[in-house]
């Protein structure tokens, strides 16, 4: 039998007929706990449209504050066995997310960057790494720019996916990605898994060494992920190791043989993407000795790693560090596949400032460069130098929930408020003359192209799932269209603002500002919504700040609405839904907080 997720009745009851909410599907109350009490009250439960007899209810409003229930979800889908099952709850999560409209997708990116004729071997997943290890060009270097300064280098604390390349080129895991996007063993020999897919035995390659010529061995991985989940280390990853099963002490399951040369790994439940998670930079090795050398190691986990110099494990080392201008990372003879590392060096150009950029490789100052202007783009189509390529994430603006932009009102006039801005985005219009790189609108967190965990897309209408707008598989109709602007001007009537002829109304004004990280892009991004925004007499300022000033704030909830995007870190939906459990470190939202 089709199961659909019961929609949220928010029911915009015009004389024109119903209109459909951003984010309005609900989660069907299969878990017992799932399910959300409204929170509309007699006194909001109606409210005067434009034309004085529309009314907008919402029975099923999700808090953004109590967020007991999307914990309880994402725990839910972790333990389940049954994948049908699995993805339906996965769609209930996502139906939550949406229904508070404080992710607001905008488009589905795609990944541009420029890389010199000479060049060759250097490869990418859909996850936004970039591999240089082994690289080919006929001089003993390349120059590169990924980003500006990193905000963290130490792989259990890097959320950017800037820091996770650094990550990928500097230390190694068990298991990594070749150039055709497979995941494969790399400090891995030979991996063993139970009939019931619950015990990993995974058996190290011989003499491994970290660079500084010291043995690497099972103990360092059973440190290094232990202390990844430790509150002392605060890394905002911790819940990928939440598939481990965990010992009554609250460490995890995970064991080194007597020789230390054998990990064994116990999961809660069979984890169809495990492999991709043994890939992941979060489960790469640290050296306990190098951690704890730091003077502050224990309220400071990443100063081990501030400055050049410190020990790795993978193909190259940081030897030289000036902070906001540039590093220097050089080939390590102790990597393990070191004889493959054909460039001896890697020279990294600390920057977000695009036009410079483009002109630095322009001048052949640079051999990649990870961005391009955005009025460069049009003419850049076609050079064989400039590379439009898949990945997999969603570029979105995010709401603080606890923003005074929502104060004095419920919470489901503040989900109708932040769902009414969705629907006032022209994304084609940004997406044709500020992204031009193939990328497509967005109306749903989830991207194209990820899996259900059972042999189908995700995105797609099916007997798990139905989309509540199922003309365009999502939550609403990503074009810009009068109709949009009709019905988020409802919904902000319904919250208590008043418009006199289709604008805002001086007395009940609408004021807030808009974090983003600096590249014309971004700020182009900023401009358009500004625009589509003041449509209707919102006024929205901007506030552009450096690359990890911008992290920073967004993760402490210094904001009213930011710039967001969040490029997957493996192909299972689940890796964009438990990132906003209420403990989340990437959580930026502050749902439940």
């Amino acid at each position: 039998m089709k199961k659909k997720a019961i929609a949220l009745s928010l029911a915009l009851v015009v004389t024109m007929g119903t209109l459909a909410a951003c984010g309005s599907n609900a989660p069907a109350d299969t878990t017992g706990d799932a399910a959300v009490e409204s929170t509309t009250t007699d006194e909001t439960a109606e409210a005067p449209a434009a034309d004085d007899t529309a009314t907008v209810e919402n029975e099923n409003a999700v808090d953004a504050h109590d967020w007991a229930a999307y914990d309880a979800l994402i725990k839910e889908i972790k333990a389940t066995t049954d994948f049908e099952a699995r993805e339906a709850l996965m769609h209930q999560a996502e139906d939550m997310l949406m229904e508070t409209g404080a992710i607001c997708p905008i488009y589905y990116y795609t990944d541009l960057y420029m890389q010199k004729a000479d060049v060759s071997n250097i490869y990418s997943n859909l996850y936004g790494y970039k591999f240089f290890q082994f690289a080919e060009t006929s001089k003993n270097e390349l120059n590169i720019n990924l980003a500006s300064e990193p905000d963290k280098l130490d792989p259990a604390l890097n959320s950017s996916v800037d820091g996770a390349c650094l990550a990928v080129n500097s230390f190694a895991g068990l298991y990594s990605y070749d150039k055709d996007l497979n995941v494969i063993p790399d400090l891995a020999k030979e991996t063993v898994v139970s009939e019931d897919g619950l015990t990993y035995t995974i058996t190290l390659l011989p003499d491994l060494k970290w660079s500084d010529g010291s043995e690497l061995n099972a103990k360092d991985f059973v440190y290094a992920w232990n202390r990844a989940i430790d509150e002392k280390t605060a890394a905002d990853y911790a819940y990928m190791f939440d598939v481990i099963a965990t010992n009554d002490d609250g460490t995890l399951k995970v064991a080194a043989s007597e020789d230390a040369q054998t990990l064994t790994i116990e999961l809660n439940a069979p984890c169809a993407y495990f492999y991709e998670l043994l890939a992941f930079p979060a489960y790469f090795p640290v050296k306990q000795s190098e951690v704890e050398a730091a003077a502050d190691w224990e309220t400071n986990p990443g100063a081990w790693c501030q400055e050049a110099g410190f020990v790795t494990n993978g193909a190259y080392t940081c030897t030289e560090w000036k902070h906001d201008e540039s590093m220097v990372y050089t080939k390590n003879p102790n990597y393990h596949r070191a004889d493959e590392v054909k460039v001896e060096t890697l020279k990294f150009m600390l920057s977000a400032d695009d036009t410079a950029i483009f002109a630095a490789y322009n001048a052949g100052n640079l051999d990649f460069a990870d961005t391009v202007p955005t009025d460069e783009i049009a003419n850049l189509k076609g050079n064989p130098e400039f590379y439009v390529i898949d990945q997999m994430g969603t570029y979105y603006a995010s709401f603080n929930v606890n923003s005074s932009l929502f104060e004095g009102k419920t919470a489901d006039q503040a989900n109708a408020m932040r769902r009414a801005f969705a629907l006032l985005i022209d994304r084609d219009y940004i997406v044709e003359n500020i992204g031009q790189a193939e990328q497509v609108p967005a109306n749903a967190f989830i991207p194209n192209g990820m899996a259900d965990g059972h042999g189908g897309s995700f995105k797609s209408n099916d007997a798990e799932y139905t989309y509540p707008d199922e003309a365009t598989v999502g939550y609403y109709d990503p074009s810009w269209s009068q109709e949009n602007v009709d019905k988020a001007i409802a919904l902000l009537e319904y919250a208590g603002f008043k418009f006199e002829d289709g604008m805002l109304s001086a007395d009940t004004p609408i004021s807030f500002e808009y974090l983003t990280n600096d590249g014309s892009g971004h700020i182009a991004v900023a401009e358009a919504l500004q625009q589509d925004f003041g449509a209707i007499g919102i006024n929205m300022t901007i506030k552009s700040v450096d690359w990890n000033v911008f992290l920073n704030e967004r993760k402490a909830g210094n904001y009213d609405v930011a710039r967001n995007g969040w490029v997957a870190d493996f192909g299972d939906p689940i890796n964009m839904l438990e990132m906003w459990t209420t403990d989340s470190g990437n959580n930026d939202c502050q749902f439940g907080k």
